[in-house]
């Protein structure tokens, strides 16, 4: 048997193994190829699209005279193991497959001795990193930096699950050439598909190297507003390691051990109302670390789950959300930072999404973020 073999590819293994539909709430340390040596990640990266001439060559067998008897897509498999029987399968329907010239079908019987000819369609990992026209909301842009308001929805990278209409494909669309030559296309932090807000883009690789820094320096800040069951304190600092939750690995949880992470979130509450008997509150978290899930985990640990959220859910029943709310009610409404090309001290801030402010006034919670300080350092207990 000869044949020719286009490896099936995917475009990394961190990339291609993440959970698209539920991230990371603005989790720097799981973001693909860790920012441990940020130039080493920018030469190392794999954001490049795997060549279009790999997607189109054509796999040729002969098929074995052992095979004869064998129903068509039996036979694919044990001539093409690198590839999932499913995906031969989908590729024979779509008529990719010929044996001796004729176009094949699944279930037909082989002979033993045929000419396979499989042109491949192209793997959706294949074509992930391809500018595509994403609405993006900038707050603020220059030519070291941007600032997007991420709507709810909108996955930050492609990855398992979502291979295309991502933040990623946007920033590729809008810069170019630019964003395609920096790691991730610029991207230095991320939020959870369905968690709105503010976040920072590097648009160079110095600019991209200094953000790490700062993040990992902690200097960053980053607020967000949640709601939330119950009447946490006032004010409380929530300092408890997070890992993978150990019953159910599409979690992560409070560990205790090797298996967890450092985190700390500090948590304000500054209204609480009542909804059919439940109280509810408004609370405004400050991120001393990034670790995923690390707002819904802690404040889900601290009995008080967020409003909407599918995976962290309260201990016990609660009344449905007016509206249907069906999203973890959480923005990332502040970011602060030092400008990397002229060390100014900058912030945003992006107002509530529609959808919580509506859920807000249903529930009968008010709050009026600007009498909120410019500085936020003596508003979240230390």
């Amino acid at each position: 048997m000869t044949r020719s073999i286009v490896p099936d590819y995917s475009v990394t293994a961190s990339f291609a193994t993440e959970n698209a539909e539920d991230s990371s709430d603005d989790d720097f340390d799981s973001l693909p190829g860790a920012f441990s040596d940020p130039i080493q990640s920018a030469v190392t990266d794999a954001t490049s699209s795997i060549p279009e001439s790999s997607a189109a060559a054509p796999l040729v067998a002969t098929l074995p005279d052992a095979l004869a008897g064998e129903r068509l897509d039996k036979a694919l498999a044990q001539c093409f193991p690198e590839y999932s029987r499913s995906r031969l399968q989908a590729w024979v329907e779509d008529g990719r497959v010929t044996l001796d010239g004729e176009t094949a079908k699944v279930r037909q019987k082989v002979a033993g001795g045929e000419a396979v000819v499989i042109t491949p369609a192209a793997l959706p990992e294949q074509l992930a990193f391809a500018p595509e026209p994403v609405p993006l909301d900038a707050v603020y842009e220059d030519a070291t930096l941007a600032v997007f308001n991420k709507p709810a929805g909108l996955v930050v990278h492609p990855a398992a699950g979502n291979w295309s209409g991502t933040l990623l494909n946007g920033l590729l669309h809008r810069y170019g050439q630019a964003a395609a030559d920096l790691p991730r296309a610029g991207i230095v932090h991320r939020l959870d598909k369905e968690t709105s807000g503010l976040m920072v883009v590097a648009r160079t690789l110095v600019a991209q190297t200094d953000l790490v820094r700062q993040l990992q320096a902690r200097s960053v800040k980053r607020h967000y507003a949640a709601l939330v069951w119950g009447r946490p304190p006032l004010r409380t600092v929530v300092d408890a390691p997070i890992g993978r939750d150990p019953r159910e690995r599409t979690r992560m949880a409070v560990v205790q051990g090797q298996g967890g992470k450092p985190a700390r979130t500090r948590v304000v509450t500054v209204a609480s109302a009542e909804w059919e008997g439940s109280p509810i509150s408004l609370v405004l978290c400050s991120l001393d670390t990034g670790r995923t899930h690390q707002i819904r985990v802690h404040l889900s640990h601290l009995g008080h789950s967020l409003l909407g959220d599918p995976l962290y859910k309260p201990r016990h029943k609660r009344p449905a959300l007016p509206g249907g709310f069906a999203r973890q009610a959480l923005h990332a409404w502040r970011l602060g930072l030092i400008h990397p090309e002229d060390d100014a001290a900058m912030h945003w801030q992006a107002p509530l999404p529609d959808d919580m402010r509506e859920l807000m006034r249903a529930l009968g919670l008010e709050f009026d973020f600007t009498t909120l300080p410019d500085s936020l350092d003596d508003f979240f207990p230390a």
